[in-house]
């Protein structure tokens, strides 16, 4: 099998985060994303991965693979993005991470809509309960259960001054089980290599956590050495395994 350089973007969300723009359509986001180059997209929307059918049947066909998953909000107010080989597996991780998720009602006014889609972009369903918040799940717990599923782990946005493991826990032990850290596209140079010098054993990758169309950008993302477009390779890629690699170059992005 011969590798070559894959433009991989594991944050993304939809429409379903309250915090994403409503012109996160699974059409649009396709739409963006192939005009950008990319071929592997994770949909990874605030505690649930109900979009994924939508993403999924919107690429059909074009090229793009899209992978399941979820942005998990620990009890420590950490975030963990969690991948999945398939939708089965991504479903059982939200039923388990439900399980203790508060019971608040989503305030549309405050925090905005939550809305599970179709390819085409017509409406299914308005999640009730407030997405963003945590759930009643430490980190080790939450990567533990996803581990269990067969997923990945990655610590996301280690950067950012909140909702970052860094910036809750201080710092990341050469123990923690998880199989990448993300630093976000708006670090600097200085800033990524700073992270990364301190933790040279880890796998670092770039993600565009895009919230609106604008941020989906070939240069917010990663680009790895795979051998086809599928979980399995971003796996051993992460993992380092039979010549797969993450390069993920950093030049500060505020898009």
């Amino acid at each position: 099998m011969n590798l070559r350089p894959v433009k991989v973007d594991l944050h993304l969300h939809t429409v379903l985060s309250p915090c994403g723009e409503l012109e996160m359509g699974a059409l649009e986001v396709v739409a963006k994303a192939l005009k950008e180059g990319i071929e592997i997209l994770a949909v990874t929307d605030h505690n649930s991965c109900l979009n994924y059918p939508a993403l999924k049947g919107a690429a059909r066909d074009s090229g793009l693979t899209v992978i399941p998953g979820m942005e998990v909000q620990t009890v420590e107010d950490v975030h963990v993005v969690t991948l999945f080989p398939d939708y089965e597996r991504a479903l059982a991780c939200q039923d388990w991470v439900w399980e203790t998720l508060p019971d608040v009602p989503n305030r549309e006014d405050l925090f905005g809509y939550q809305v599970v889609i179709d390819e085409n972009n017509g409406v299914l369903d308005m999640v009730p309960r407030l997405l963003v918040q945590g759930t009643d799940r430490t980190v080790d717990q939450v990567l533990h259960k996803v581990h269990q599923l067969g997923g990945l782990t990655i610590l996301a946005h280690v950067d950012r001054p909140a909702f970052s493991y860094l910036a809750v826990l201080g710092f990341i032990p050469d123990d923690l089980p998880v199989n990448a850290v993300e630093i976000s596209a708006r670090a600097t140079e200085e800033q990524a290599k700073a992270i990364m010098d301190s933790y040279p054993s880890r796998t670092f990758l770039k993600s565009s956590d895009s919230h609106r169309l604008s941020e989906i950008d070939g240069d917010r993302c990663s680009t790895m050495i795979l051998g086809d477009v599928s979980f399995d390779e971003v796996k051993k890629a992460l993992l380092r395994q039979e010549g797969r690699s993450v390069e993920a170059k950093w030049r500060r992005s505020d898009a």
